[in-house]
Formats: structure tokens, sequence, C-alpha cells
């Protein structure tokens, strides 16, 4: 605790909100983009804040809230896989961050750390002199030897089911299981789609408090988006006449085999199909890609620092995957002005209103998404007009000073 006791001082004294996020990975996924956002967004003089990070991942998360000066904790034990002697020793792991942290609200951001974090609040608590002035008589405080023994509120926010993913059905059940036992261990569950709701209400997963639902939200005047001829030199595309584009990291939910089988589908010479993004299906995207003979045509390019700001490099922007929440990528290549194409997933009808600000494909349905392309690549006005109908939608319904208001609430 010593980078955030030399920060603030290690008391409850102030009159700030203390807000702890727990998050499962250190690479920038949804639930990390998130936390990112709303952490930047976060009136600084209202909340003391800190991040515990898993130890999975690239570390980006952990360089982008270390460049705005927020302290980090890293949690050894905390991984993305199941793995009870891990599982049982990040519990600990959180429990004495809670204690020594003292935080108002916890607030977990992914699926693994959403589990183990409400475990370890629902075992932990706090003492806070009787002198202090905050009012927390809504987080069941408690006279105890002249102390307030104190609980943090539990906020969890799930950026997509995980049962959702596609995983065995066995993995599937069980973190159906898991959601609905540690659903009332928790205060607040924020979902940002539709249809995981309804699933939610249907299953039964019902928090202490409610289950409400918040949309992501951004402002695409405060991204650094670059020029067309910068993002194609720096990203080594210059040659290319064409680029059908899309950022994403290498996982079985992202669908990116459909995007490569477009290709064959799509008889243009004058067009090359880009991914940025790496990550553990990397090895069996690059078979794929080899084995279709589209090295030529399917440029993976890896990751890159704030890939957003390189989007203009694209002509249009594709989204294919399996399983979503409420995907950046899309909102982000629309604030672009990008004609997108995106699958039936998650909150992608909620943000794209088809054939106006964007296409909508079915799931695994690689001719689909070849027909978009091609229908896109030859009109060019109606490619401009989309953007263009994406951007104001962006604008009008996705705007992140709602976002951050309605959780603020929450807090």
């Amino acid at each position: 605790m010593d980078a955030y006791n030399n920060a603030f001082g290690g008391t409850h004294s102030t009159p700030k909100r203390r807000i702890l996020f727990v998050v499962t990975q250190s690479e920038f996924g949804g639930a990390q983009q998130f936390i990112f956002q709303f952490i930047k967004q976060l009136e600084k003089d209202a909340y003391d804040i800190a991040v515990a990070v898993g130890a999975d991942g690239d570390g980006s998360l952990i360089v982008a809230l270390t460049e705005i000066g927020i302290p980090i904790f890293k949690l050894s034990a905390l991984k993305r896989n199941i793995s009870p002697i891990s599982d049982l020793l990040a519990i600990g792991q959180i429990k004495k961050l809670i204690r020594e942290f003292k935080p108002d609200t916890l607030f977990l951001g992914s699926s693994k750390a959403g589990f183990i974090g409400a475990l370890a609040a629902k075992f932990t608590s706090y003492h806070l002199p009787v002198t202090n002035k905050l009012d927390n008589e809504s987080l069941g405080q408690l006279m105890e030897n002249g102390k307030w023994k104190m609980r943090p509120r539990v906020v969890y926010r799930i950026g997509g089911w995980t049962f959702n993913d596609p995983w065995p059905a066995w993995k599937k059940l069980l973190w159906q299981f898991l959601e609905k036992i540690s659903a009332p261990w928790k205060d607040i569950i924020i979902v940002n789609n539709a249809p995981d709701l309804a699933q939610a209400q249907e299953m039964g997963i019902k928090p202490r408090q409610n289950i409400v639902l918040v949309h992501n939200g951004l402002d695409p005047y405060k991204i650094n988006f670059l020029p067309r001829d910068g993002a194609r030199a720096q990203l080594g595309l210059t040659r290319f006449k064409k680029i059908v584009g899309t950022i994403a990291n290498f996982y079985p939910a992202k669908g990116l085999e459909y995007l490569v089988e477009s290709v064959t589908k799509v008889n243009r010479e004058d067009v090359v199909w880009c991914i940025i993004g790496d990550g553990a299906d990397r090895p069996a995207l690059e078979k794929l890609i080899r084995d279709k003979d589209l090295t030529e045509k399917v440029l993976l390019i890896g990751r890159k620092e704030s890939a957003v700001e390189y989007l203009n490099a694209f002509d249009l922007f594709v989204l294919p995957s399996v399983k979503e929440g409420f995907p950046w990528a899309v909102l982000e290549a629309m604030a672009a002005k990008l004609p997108v194409i995106a699958t039936r997933v998650g909150a992608v009808p909620e943000i794209i209103e088809d054939e106006v600000s964007g296409y909508i494909v079915e799931p695994r349905n690689s001719n689909q998404i070849a027909e978009r392309i091609m229908t896109l690549l030859d009109n060019s006005s109606r490619s401009q007009e989309m953007g263009i109908q994406a951007h104001q939608r962006v604008l009008f319904a996705f705007n992140i000073d709602a976002t951050i208001h309605q959780i603020e609430k929450l807090l």
C-alpha cells in the first residue's frame, strides 16, 4: 500500500469518495477500456481512486493509468483462467487490499474479477473512527468498539456475460452458476446492452439492489485520429488502394476467422484486409491465412498503442464477432466516420441503425460480410454518407457525459 499511502496519506479523513476498481487482465479489452475512460472523466476533487489489476495481459492498461497518475496494485494471483489455488490466493489479496485501502465502493470490471472480488468483499470489513464525516449509512455501518464497521458497496459492471462466449457447454453452465450465486453478494450490476439485461432477468441473476442498463459513450472530438496518409504510413500500408480493417484481441469471441473467410469471396485485386491486435488465437489465425493462401491479402499488424488513432487508415471497418457486450471498436469506428459492418451480437443492434449508420450481418456468416464489403467498395457516395450518419449517431445517442452521469449516481 505504499504507493497509495504516499499519494493520499493512508487515512479516510478526506471527504472524497474512495473507489477501488478491480479488473482481471492488464491488456485493453472492453472492461479495461471502460475503466480507463471512466476514470479519466471523473472529477478528481471528488474521488480517491486506485485500480487493482490481475496478472494476465500485456500491461497496456497499467501504463495508461500510470500516465494519468492513478495508483496501481498488481494482483499476482488473479488470472483469467479458473485455478482453485490461484483463485483462493487472489481472494486473500483482494481482502487485504480492501482492509488497507478502505474503499467506499468496490467496482468490479470483468467476469473473473466480479466473482472473486465479490466473494472477497462478502467476508471483509474495515473500521473507521466515529468522527468520520462521510454518510456511510448505505454501506451497512455498525458500531464496534467505538468505530464504524464498514463494508464497501459492491458495483459489478459486465461488458457481456462470459457464458455467452463460444465455450464448451460445461464451461457455459459453470459461469451461469457462478454469476447466479454471486449476484446477491453485489449491490448493483451494470450491463451495457439490452439482451444481457433481459437474459439476467430471465435467469434470475439478482443483486442486492438493482441491475441496470448503461450504454457506453465517448466524445469523438477527444480522440486523436491520425490523418489518412499519416495513419497508413505509420502502419506501412501506403502502397494499398483500399483497406478493409478491424481492431480486435485475438480471442474466439471475436470471430476473426469469418473475416478471413470473407476475403475469398470478394473478387477485388485492389483490396487488402488489415487486423490490428494480437492474442492467444494468433497461431490458429496465421495457419488459416496460410492454408487459404492469403498471406498477401490479410495483414496482421500486431498490437498498437492507442490503436483507435489509426482508424483513418481504413476505408471501412468490420466487426465479425460471435459474442459482444457493447463493442468499443464499433463506437470508435463510427466516431471516425467510417462505414461499419458488424454482426448482430450484444449491443450492436442498439448502436447501429441498419442500412443507415452501418450494416448489420448475422454472426458466423462470411457470405454476408463479403456482400456488404462489396456494396461499400462499389459505392463511394454510399460509404461516405453512412460514415457521416455513424458519426452523428455517436454524438447524439452515445455521449460520454450521459454514461458518466448514470454510473456516478450508482456510486
